[in-house]
């Protein structure tokens, strides 16, 4: 889907921000770039929709040059939501969504079903939001909109850069939990640009950690807690000193293939929160795990326990 080949990107100033970088990213994947600031993760991002030039190498979208194409095609095919959220205040949350269907010349009927759709799609009853302005809805409200103002012409591509970080906590996790569901639902190819590593763990398929414009890792969440390549990416994973138990429920609750199990009966998501999956079984001793509307497999108290136990035990063993 995109392709990095031998990408690089150095400023007038000499600064290399982005230092000869190879990788792959999938169709309708969820991948996130990560690392400290100034590692080049941004830049990366910006690079695909030519935000920024590349100075040397190639990507490659659908095994297309991006130089080869029109810019206007390329940025009408690839979303993108900043950090400020950069809605237009003088128009309404329809007008907002609507400004990329208009410019393609969608039916105008056609452009009202799209903003009804997306609205529900995301919890804002279109009655109630479609005329309203931007300053009279939350960070929250107006940051969903922004996410699906990036949907509104079904682009292939949704660009993220730390969408959720000026968000309040409990604002950001709702977002990130609305994030998952709506890609079970679109099955977009999402590049997302973050510095919090448990948003990433959260979130991504895999995980693209980079310092100073050069890639350090890339796995799986999993592959990033269990089996990380250096001490960079065993410190950045646990953020600083000790690290919280970083939590991948599918790293282990037991594999189901019961066709006969209906996916009502999952409590919960793949990519539940520690807090949430110890919520379930506080109510019940076991539970099932869906993904993108399969029942993939289930954890129980047992299960729990002596995962929990291993984590603390490799986490008092790294850093005595």
């Amino acid at each position: 889907m995109i392709t990095f080949n031998n990408v690089s990107k150095q400023f007038p100033d000499d600064t290399v921000a982005v230092d000869s970088i190879d990788f792959k990213i999938e169709q309708g994947e969820f991948f996130v770039l990560i690392g400290p600031s100034g590692c080049g993760k941004t830049t990366t991002l910006k690079m695909i929709n030519r935000l920024i030039p590349i100075s040397d190498g190639t990507i490659f979208i659908n095994n297309q040059r991006i130089s080869d194409y029109q810019l206007e095609e390329l940025r009408w095919n690839i979303g993108y939501v900043l950090q400020q959220i950069a809605l237009f205040p003088h128009m309404t949350i329809e007008e907002n969504i609507a400004i990329v269907p208009e410019l393609k010349h969608w039916d105008k009927q056609k452009i009202k079903e799209r903003v009804t759709q997306l609205l529900h799609m995301v919890g804002l009853d279109p009655a109630t939001y479609r005329h309203r302005k931007p300053v009279e809805l939350s960070g929250g409200q107006q940051q969903r909109v922004g996410v699906i103002r990036a949907l509104a012409a079904d682009p292939d591509i949704i660009l993220m850069d730390e969408p959720f970080s000026a968000l309040d906590p409990i604002s950001r996790e709702k977002l990130q939990d609305d994030i998952l569901h709506l890609q079970q639902t679109i099955q977009k190819t999402i590049v997302f640009v973050t510095h919090d590593m448990q948003e990433a763990i959260k979130l991504a398929d895999r995980i693209c950690l980079m310092n100073q414009g050069e890639i350090v890792q890339i796995g799986t969440p999993d592959e990033m807690i269990h089996t990380p390549v250096n001490d960079f990416v065993r410190d950045f994973v646990g953020l600083t000193g000790k690290p919280a138990i970083a939590f991948n429920l599918q790293a282990f609750m037991e594999p189901t293939e019961k066709e006969d199990v209906d996916v009502g009966k999952a409590q919960l998501s793949h990519s539940a929160s520690l807090e949430e999956t110890l919520q379930a079984l506080s109510e019940q001793d076991q539970v099932f795990v869906e993904k993108s509307g399969k029942v993939i497999g289930y954890v129980n108290r047992q299960m729990m326990i002596v995962h929990l136990s291993k984590q603390a035990a490799g986490v008092e063993t790294a850093y005595e």
